[in-house]
Formats: structure tokens, sequence, C-alpha cells
């Protein structure tokens, strides 16, 4: 692990050490601690004023999404990797590449928008990961009473709510998983981490092996997206054959040879 990697804590993905579980610049609680918005708004000075009429508080807590790192790619010392913005901004890109036979069928200006704020409770969640030793329903806590405090409390007096009612309405229905637009979104979501995937074992000429994440690929539904990444895989398989290696791949996923 580089010396500027960030502060290992239980829930940024990273190696553990001595010092996992203390409070660092994210917010991370110790484990033995229950997790709250106030316990990571305790630590931030000063803190974002609640309950006005401006959405500069708002602004400023965006910028945690700047900063914060996705934190899988930590745990192979990849430091300064993408932030959780990064991630976002790029998967609403994706989002506007759909073909026609994925648009026609879907609100692509809902799909653009429900890509941008996806993530957006990590602000103060942080990127909890599946290695990370929270559980599903403890981080759907989490991340549900941090979108409730910035649509309200942050919010909630701006422009009569409306603005942070859509933000909830978006969030919400990424997490139901129902709608198409949801379903599609959750897709891009898995394909740009694919692309993320491969480019940074591209950066580090494969001496990075980020194989572990290949299994995402089963999880997408869309024909379209699935595409997208079986090219990415093809592009994998020939980067990692020209240096004469082979990565590690899950059950299913390696494409077959040339």
């Amino acid at each position: 692990m580089s010396d500027n990697a960030p502060p290992t804590t239980q829930t940024n993905g990273a190696a553990q050490d001595p010092s996992a579980g203390t409070l660092n610049n994210q917010g991370h609680v110790q484990e033995n601690e229950r997790w709250t918005v106030e316990s990571v708004l305790s630590q931030i000075h000063p803190r974002y004023a609640e309950n006005t009429s401006s959405p500069i508080p708002f602004f400023h807590l965006l910028s945690r999404l700047k900063t914060t790192k996705r934190a899988g790619w930590t745990r192979f010392g990849i430091s300064a990797g993408e932030s959780i913005s990064d991630h976002m901004y790029r998967m609403s890109i994706l989002t506007m590449m759909a073909p026609s036979s994925v648009s026609k069928n879907l609100d692509m200006l809902r799909c653009c928008r429900m890509a941008l704020v996806h993530d957006m409770a990590e602000a103060l969640v942080g990127d909890i990961t599946p290695v990370d030793n929270v559980s599903k329903p403890d981080k759907s806590r989490r991340e549900t009473e941090t979108m409730d405090y910035i649509c309200t409390n942050l919010l909630g007096k701006f422009n009569g709510g409306i603005n942070g009612q859509e933000i909830r309405e978006l969030w919400q229905e990424y997490e139901d998983s129902v709608t198409r637009e949801s379903l599609f979104v959750h897709d891009i979501d898995k394909v740009e981490l694919i692309s993320q995937m491969v480019e940074y074992e591209r950066e580090t000429a494969c001496e990075v092996d980020l194989g572990e994440f290949t299994w995402v690929e089963k999880k997408i539904l869309s024909a379209e997206v699935k595409e997208w990444a079986a090219q990415l895989f093809r592009e994998r398989r020939d980067m990692w054959k020209e240096i004469g290696k082979e990565p590690k791949w899950a059950d299913g996923t390696r494409p077959a040879d040339a």
C-alpha cells in the first residue's frame, strides 16, 4: 500500500490495520459504535447550515463526493483512484450512449439524473464494499438516513423542497430496483466498474490483477450493456495475452480465444 493511501477504516475496503475503525476525515466510526448521521456531522467543522432557504450548504456537502475515493480499488494499492463523483459522472455519460433499442423504451433523462444521484449518500456514509463488516440492512439504514438528512435538513426549505424531493425519489427508485430505468442504471453501474477495472490494469502494465471484479458481468440484464461488457472483457483478454499472462476471471466470464 502506498504511503499516500487513505486512512483505513471498517468501511473503505482497504487492508486492515491496528487503527481500523477510528474516525477519519470521511467520518467513519468505530466498528463497535452505531453509525448515525450525527456521528459523521460531529466531525465536520463548520457544520452544514440546516433548514435554510439556500442550497449552498448542499453545494458544500457535494464536495465530499469529489474527495471520497471508491473504496474497492484501495485494497489493491490504487490509492489515487477515482472518486465517487468520478464514477457517477461517467455513469451519467454512459446512459446517454444507450442505443435506440434501449432509449425508445426508457426515460433517458431520468436515467441520466438517477446515475448522478445514486451514490449521493456516500458523501457521509462512505463507500461501503461487500468485504466490509457492514450488513446490507445496516448499509441501507445508513444511506436512507443520510438521504433523508440531505433532502430534508439541507434542501427541505429551498424552493419549497421540490428539488430535495426529486433527488430523494430518484435515489429511492434506484434502490428499489423495480422500474426499467433503475434496472438500466444498475447495468450501467456495473459496466462502468468493468471499464475502470480494465483501465487500472492497463495503467499498471498488468501488475495489478483486478479479476475478482469480473463477476459483476453476470448481473447485467440488458443485452446491449452486456455486449459492452463483453467487448471490455475481450479487450482485457488480449491485453493480458500480449504480456504472456493469464489474469483471474470469475467462472464463466472469460471470453473464448479469438
